[in-house]
């Protein structure tokens, strides 16, 4: 199977696969001994997942990759990522001192990619295909939720420089939120007029017309 791979998927899956060992030194990153050098492994690990993520959208593109499993395998391992960094930073166990996420951002961001899959359910079952075309506000959306996160990681070493520095994750946590929101939105709006054009129902007040 790994030679029918091209580069593209075979970097989505190493990212899929860097998840488990991600969550395995985030839930150590409080223990005395080793918590920091968790945390700063946890960040490493976080930071060449998000810089994968462009890799492989670059070589998909310019390469000419783009393929039904990487269309899958992509959003899916962005969603586990963000999804498992943000539950544990949330949690007592593996939030950073100082800088526990707000439990309403995780409902918040968690909840729209929740009701985002059962809108492409839906929207599968009523035409039988799913389209998703990406649109600015979840590029923002994802931009902001990595460097919210990597802010988080860093925020015990960042505030020995820059006093104010929770101020700054506190923007991003809220600003990754607003976004979520805003993306949900305009992915359901997508949704809605895609339903419209090619739906049987759709199609035949067009005949009718």
């Amino acid at each position: 199977m790994i030679k029918t791979l091209n580069w593209a998927n075979r970097i989505t899956l190493l990212r899929l696969l860097l998840i488990l060992p991600f969550v395995a030194c985030m839930v150590h990153i409080n223990e005395a001994k080793i918590g920091d050098m968790m945390r700063y492994v946890s960040l490493g690990m976080f930071v060449c997942m998000a810089i994968s993520d462009g890799i492989d959208g670059w070589l998909a593109r310019s390469r000419g990759q783009k393929t039904t499993l990487g269309a899958f395998l992509d959003p899916m391992a962005d969603k586990l990522l963000m999804t498992a960094a943000l539950l544990l930073l949330a949690s007592g166990r593996a939030a950073v001192a100082g800088y526990r996420l707000p439990m309403t951002l995780v409902v918040v961001v968690i909840g729209k990619d929740l009701l985002l899959a059962l809108g492409f359910v839906v929207q599968y079952f009523i035409t039988q295909q799913v389209r998703i075309v990406p649109v600015f506000a979840g590029k923002l959306c994802t931009f902001l939720q990595l460097s919210m996160v990597i802010a988080t990681l860093i925020g015990p070493e960042a505030q020995r420089l820059m006093a104010e520095w929770y101020g700054v994750v506190w923007l991003l946590w809220w600003a990754s939120g607003l976004t979520a929101v805003w993306a949900m939105l305009a992915y359901t709006m997508q949704g809605i007029k895609f339903i419209e054009e090619v739906s049987p129902g759709a199609a035949k007040g067009q005949k009718r017309g």
